[in-house]
């Protein structure tokens, strides 16, 4: 079944193939910026009855060197005969069209990162037909993004990244880091990369907490009555008080009756955004109204 977090993935590639950067530097390749790069249809069916698709299938013209096909799979987690799968893919599409193929397999956690590498081959006794071994792009070789200069130099890398690291312990941190960059954006570049992260962070932890996040961003374009900012601007501050008091109970972080009260209580804008803010990381209460 195709998810929200495979068309992310899907579109992504497609629309901003500098998230291929890793791949590129990784094999020695000029840089896709660099590259010709055209979208192919992902279907990969011959025999209907055997329908498979591609998450998405790109043909590649390097500046330099001679073209490829590279074809790519959002794997969430390790599923009982993908490897079959995948050798198909590769199969059929080198004999399809005439080019070479380099299968990426995009991973959210190590595990599944390392299942994806491979080989997955077809063997009788010791000798193998066919090996399969993916290119991993995963929570090793894709870098955190923690600097809020780089979210408005590469937004998409930016993005991409924090999809791949959803699942690390460091999640939280990575996207307030990712809200605050946003924040140098116009209201339409926001509100676009906002709604790319979202989707892409489905059925993650995080989800939850980016669209916290996203409301955040949003009050930085006040008074353009776009449906973006109208999520924070109904609730105001009591949106944010509920924002903060539900991060720290997922959080597992213990709140006394005062605690509760004193942010429960607060109507001003600037302090409950900074106290958001701290809850993210805060292992107490006290962090959290630290420096008051």
């Amino acid at each position: 079944m195709v998810t929200s977090t495979h068309e992310t993935s899907h579109r992504i590639f497609q629309d901003h193939p500098e998230v291929l950067f890793p791949v590129f530097e990784a094999l020695g390749l000029p840089p896709p910026a660099k590259a010709t790069i055209e979208a192919l249809t992902p279907d990969a069916t011959e025999i209907k009855p055997l329908e498979r698709r591609v998450d998405t299938v790109l043909r590649v013209e390097p500046s330099e060197g001679d073209g490829f096909l590279i074809a790519i799979e959002a794997q969430t987690g390790k599923v009982r005969g993908k490897g079959l799968s995948w050798s198909y893919y590769v199969a059929y599409l080198h004999a399809k069209f005439g080019l070479p193929v380099l299968l990426v397999a995009v991973c959210r956690n190590r595990p599944t990162a390392a299942w994806a590498a491979g080989p997955f081959e077809c063997r009788v006794g010791t000798w193998t037909s066919q090996a399969t071994r993916p290119f991993v792009l995963g929570p090793d070789n894709v870098p955190e993004i923690t600097d809020e200069s780089l979210v408005a130099r590469a937004p998409a890398m930016a993005t991409f990244s924090a999809i791949v690291h959803s699942e690390s312990e460091n999640a939280p941190a990575i996207l307030d880091m990712l809200a605050r960059g946003m924040r140098s954006f116009d209201k339409a570049t926001a509100k676009y990369w906002c709604e790319w992260l979202e989707v892409g962070l489905e059925n993650t932890p995080v989800q939850e907490t980016w669209r916290e996040l996203e409301k955040m961003v949003a009050t930085y374009f006040p008074g353009r009555g776009t449906l973006f900012e109208q999520t924070y601007l109904e609730g105001k501050a009591e949106g944010t008080v509920e924002s903060i008091l539900r991060v720290l109970h997922k959080r597992g972080v213990p709140l006394t009756p005062d605690d509760h009260e004193r942010i429960t209580t607060c109507t001003d804008l600037d302090t409950l955004t900074e106290w958001f803010d701290r809850s993210l990381t805060a292992a107490s209460a006290a962090e959290l109204f630290t420096d008051e």
